[in-house]
């Protein structure tokens, strides 16, 4: 008998465990708002879920750390207090909020290697996320305005003043709650992504209100901004090199090894500032570019996605919020002066800086002396 019944047994447990999916952990009334699609694929390994909270837990630590740094030091630095700074002020604390109210969450449901919290949450996680992104990547077309509007038309711009920072910033937040609010009342959806641990937009729904949400979501938070910051940069990078090139061959004329007047110095921190935001702004969108290649992958069925790939989609997004308080902290002169000043084990302020930007050579002449 026992012969007999062991193969029986064997198969009934193959049976069992093939029909194992990544959904069957999802509790039942998230099950609404999961796709079929996901009904496919078999759990993930416990190790990815694990290798996922650790590393949004360590990018969690160093954003609230960095960024909370970052608005603990402008705004109580009085030289740091200017309009510009404002917007920088504003990224940091979007970046913080992102990672604040992401991190915990998610850390928590890998340990369970599933969403524990519920419909409403899932769909606030996922509003949040979303909501900070957009107001993080449009404070960074400002910034780049700005530095625009500074470098490039120099004397004929008007300078930025706190109120117009203010209103810039207030658009910004309306302009992104606008676009996040709205898959909350039908343009869309919020659901459990494919690893069932985060929560983003519908992109696997075919119907014509969701792939229009993502098409055009994405054309003003992800493309438009793109081609501002372009845009702006070829005609800063222009600026630059025509500086350059002046400062040269005045210097040639002169026969003076430099022509570093405070005037050149002002500038040199321009060109210093300019070059820290568009690091930064490439980093965004190497952060957020794989997020929406799943989305636009999804909508338009291009390629199966697996809930493996959902993991770097929303790992590559949250990274972008540990950027920018690196960036900024190595890159900012008087950040880091008053850095050092304030958290002295913090800093990356060498005993020796003198204050001034180290890239100050990017628009001065070498200050060798011309040979005879």
């Amino acid at each position: 008998m026992a012969a007999f019944a062991e193969p029986h047994f064997s198969a009934w447990t193959q049976t069992v465990v093939s029909n194992v999916t990544v959904v069957d952990k999802v509790p039942p009334e998230m099950l609404h708002m999961v796709d079929a699609h996901w009904y496919q694929f078999p759990p993930m390994n416990p190790l990815w879920h694990s290798i996922l909270g650790f590393a949004i837990f360590v990018l969690g630590v160093i954003s609230i750390i960095g960024n909370g740094c970052v608005i603990y030091i402008f705004t109580n630095t009085k030289t740091l207090r200017t309009p510009s700074n404002l917007l920088v002020v504003n990224l940091a604390f979007s970046d913080f909020l992102m990672m604040f109210t992401m991190a915990p969450p998610m850390v928590i449901n890998c340990w369970y290697e599933t969403w524990v919290f519920g419909p409403f949450a899932c769909e606030l996680y996922a509003m949040l996320g979303s909501l900070f992104g957009c107001a993080s990547i449009w404070t960074m077309t400002m910034i780049a305005f700005d530095r625009y509007n500074v470098i490039v038309k120099g004397l004929s711009g008007k300078p930025m003043t706190n109120n117009g920072a203010l209103l810039r910033i207030l658009a910004i937040w309306a302009f992104a709650l606008l676009w996040t609010l709205a898959p909350l009342f039908g343009w869309n959806r919020y659901v459990p992504e494919g690893n069932m641990t985060a929560c983003g937009t519908d992109y696997l729904t075919q119907d014509f209100t969701s792939r229009s949400y993502i098409l055009i979501y994405s054309g003003f938070v992800y493309y438009l901004p793109l081609f501002s910051i372009i845009y702006s940069y070829v005609y800063i990078i222009q600026a630059v090199s025509a500086h350059e090139k002046n400062m040269r061959e005045q210097a040639k004329k002169m026969n003076v090894a430099s022509l570093r007047s405070q005037e050149a110095q002002n500038t040199s921190t321009e060109m210093k500032l300019a070059k820290v935001a568009l690091v930064t702004i490439s980093l965004w969108f190497m952060a957020w570019t794989p997020y929406l290649v799943i989305n636009y992958t999804g909508i338009f069925k291009a390629a199966p996605i697996s809930p493996l790939a959902t993991i770097w989609g929303s790992l590559f997004a949250k990274a972008n919020a540990v950027y920018n308080p690196i960036v900024y902290g190595i890159s900012h002169p008087k950040y880091r002066a008053a850095l050092y000043q304030k958290f002295p084990s913090l800093s990356c302020q060498d005993s020796n800086d003198d204050g001034q930007s180290v890239a100050s050579a990017a628009t001065g002449v070498s200050e060798e002396k011309p040979a005879a």
